[in-house]
């Protein structure tokens, strides 16, 4: 039996549904969903993920009988729609976007208005009458194919484009005319053919498997790679790809594109978000290069498109019983859906919502639960800024992910890497951000932006690896050349230290000082669900009272491990320490000890006050030795100053007690044969706590 390759949706009817996934990828699966449940759909057809698998396989050849089929889904989405792939009369134009079984942002890759030639743009001039719109279409193709399907870099294009915005003293390209956009057009040609060596191919067909081929090849470039081990995502074969008709948000001051949220992906809140731009595209949208306006706005310029669009967004997400991330397009007056997925939200966000679709019965408590990751968690359990310190505040972008982060200046992905792999905390500026930068951005603690909005790639990314994002920062000016930016008046230096508040979008100069976090009241509720669920018991590390105290706070139900070598690492203890450990004799050694007794004793005091009924497992004093004595010659010769001892005293100690492997040394219970007065201290320490806890009717 021939496997089946292609999957048509279209016209109120798929072949396909949700349920479908892996082997439409989550993109055409929903997008089968969306038109069995008659909502607008372009019609299109989805190359499975199978075909992705067989492609790799075949070391980058179709099966044999894919294009048979593709060609025949082509034939009939032609018959659907009444136009001719190619056609000068009226060309049928489609995307080609790939879409795997899981949700990778920015990772694959789009291309638009597929299927344009110059006899093609004469056609879709003279269908729409609108000449201007043709050629706009065609130099943004140019543009995509060039950059996504034969490697030429988007920013050689975007400079011929800035170039000529300059020259004609405009500043959107909404603002250049039919005459411009054909000088653009021929540019765009010239410099593919530079970069390439070959002439832009004007057969549709070619275009179509040329594409296809980059998207199947993009499940394995790098940044795919990397996006899979970042966020742990395995066992999938490949990305689907969906072949879909166009439909334009730029035809005019009737259409529009936008790309929206059922609920607020950065707070949780049951409020409509997104935004969306007139007569634009839907790359203009999350890649920045216009400012959006909030989809609120929409309803007061297409309230009756608004209102449908609200409908739809509110079966969707009654459907799929969690929160829907869509892209829409209203072409000259009518709505089309082009996607939905489950959407990417903040620890915030997803606590919020997850216990509020409980509360409005949309899903039960056990399903809430498996959608709160550990790393949501997580985010809670970290500073925030003091809302009492001083803020230099040198400007301010949209908020587009929560959180506060403080670091270094980095202006590329790669240089952002290699600090965060030194150690820094890195914040990534970038005028915009792309897919290419996924590695930086993981390595960051926040990212700016210069464009784009709250649902720009650098926001949506962001938002699901759960870092700090201020976006649309319009008066920041960066210089790659120099490595530096400029903002409210200030100059900053690659390295210099900036504070994003990704909670009010301000950028501040210099590290703002940070408090520790107070737990939100719906994170309470769903941990108080997990208790009511879990079947095993959480004890921490703990080795401070005021450590010991947080993790009564968290719900620890006991210490499972208290190291006490971790109670001496302060000035004061460690020298008297270290006057044990270079004593010759118990006597000495004695001595050193009676000044640890107290403060051992104090310690547990506060442990066991803090865990009150609950268990406490200590570890006697087990570290390697020679860690509690210094290394380099001028510090041992400090050390032997404190001490009042010759250096040579300390250098001698140093080499007698290192151990080439020091779980063989006197780790475990051997250092209490060494020396059994430490460990005589210790249990009298921990003794006398827990007599005077008691006594004290702990």
């Amino acid at each position: 039996m021939t496997t089946k390759y292609v999957y048509f949706f279209g016209n109120g009817k798929a072949e396909g549904d949700a349920k479908m996934r892996d082997l439409l990828g989550g993109k055409g699966a929903n997008l089968a969903e969306m038109t069995n449940l008659g909502i607008p759909v372009p019609p299109g057809f989805t190359l499975s993920t199978q075909a992705c698998a067989e492609y790799d396989e075949l070391g980058g050849q179709w099966p044999a009988s894919l294009e048979a089929e593709v060609k025949e889904h082509l034939a009939h989405l032609e018959k659907t729609l009444g136009a001719e792939f190619g056609s000068s009369e009226n060309p049928l134009l489609v995307s080609v976007r790939s879409g795997a079984a899981v949700s990778m942002p920015g990772m694959m890759d789009t291309v638009l208005n597929l299927g344009l030639t110059p006899d093609a743009v004469a056609g879709l001039a003279k269908r729409t009458g609108n000449p201007r719109f043709a050629w706009d279409s065609y130099r943004r193709f140019i543009n995509m194919f060039g950059d996504v399907v034969r490697g030429v870099p988007h920013e050689d294009f975007e400079r011929i484009l800035a170039g000529l915005k300059v020259e004609r003293g405009v500043k959107l390209d909404t603002e250049l005319k039919e005459a411009d956009l054909q000088l653009l057009v021929e540019q765009y040609l010239n410099l593919f053919q530079e970069k390439t060596g070959e002439a832009f191919p004007t057969d549709p067909w070619q275009q179509l498997v040329q594409a296809v081929n980059a998207v199947f090849g993009s499940w394995n470039n790098e940044r795919a790679i990397k996006y899979r081990r970042l966020n742990e995502i395995r066992g999938l074969i490949g990305t689907a790809v969906n072949v879909q008709s166009m439909v334009y948000g730029n035809m005019g001051e009737t259409s529009a594109t936008g790309v929206a949220f059922t609920r607020d992906p950065a707070t949780g809140a049951d409020e409509f978000y997104g935004e969306y731009l007139i007569n634009a595209q839907g790359e203009d949208v999350v890649a920045g290069t216009r400012t959006p306006e909030p989809i609120a706005k929409l309803g007061k310029v297409m309230p009756a498109l608004y209102q449908e669009l609200v409908d739809v967004k509110n079966r969707l997400e009654k459907h799929y019983r969690d929160v829907q991330d869509i892209e829409f397009t209203i072409q000259d007056g009518t709505l089309y859906l082009l996607q939905t997925r489950s959407g990417k939200r903040t620890s915030a966000a997803a606590v919020k919502i997850a216990v509020d679709m409980v509360n409005e019965g949309m899903i039960d408590k056990n399903t809430a639960l498996q959608r709160i990751d550990p790393k949501h968690i997580d985010q809670f359990l970290h500073p925030n800024f003091d809302p009492k310190a001083d803020r230099n505040v040198i400007g301010k972008g949209l908020a587009a992910s929560p959180g506060a982060a403080t670091g270094k200046v980095y202006f590329t992905a790669d240089d952002a890497e290699a600090a965060a792999y030194r150690g820094e905390s890195v914040i990534l500026v970038r005028t915009e951000t792309s897919p290419e930068d996924i590695g930086g951005m993981h390595a960051s603690k926040g990212i700016l932006t210069a464009r784009g909005g709250a649902t720009s790639h650098a926001a949506v990314v962001a938002r699901g690896m759960g870092k700090c994002c201020v976006a649309g920062c319009d008066a920041l000016s960066i210089d790659y050349k120099t490595a530096s930016a400029k903002l409210g008046g200030a100059t900053i230096a690659q390295g210099d230290a900036i504070s994003l508040d990704g909670t009010t979008g301000e950028v501040m100069l210099g590290e703002v000082p940070t408090i520790e976090p107070t737990l939100p009241q719906d994170l309470l509720t769903i941990l108080s669900w997990a208790d009511g669920e879990r079947r095993m018991k959480v004890r921490a590390n703990a080795d401070t009272p005021e450590d010991a105290t947080r993790a009564r706070e968290f719900g620890a139900e006991g210490i499972g491990l208290c190291r006490t070598e971790h109670m001496f690492f302060d000035d004061t203890r460690i020298s008297a320490v270290r006057e044990m450990i270079l004593a010759d004799d118990t006597p000495a050694r004695e001595k050193a000890l009676a000044k640890l007794l107290p403060e051992q004793r104090k310690d547990f005091i506060g442990i066991f006050q803090a865990m009150d009924g609950l268990p406490v497992t200590i570890r006697l004093l087990d570290p390697p030795l020679h860690e509690f004595l210094p290394f380099e010659e001028k510090n041992q010769a400090e050390m032997a100053k404190v001490m009042g001892v010759a250096v040579e005293v300390v250098q001698d100690k140093v080499k007698q007690l290192h151990e080439t492997n020091p779980m063989l040394g006197h780790r475990g219970c051997r250092l209490g044969v060494t020396y059994p007065e430490i460990y005589d201290m210790q249990v009298r320490a921990i003794v006398e706590a827990a007599k005077e806890v008691a006594q004290s009717g702990g």
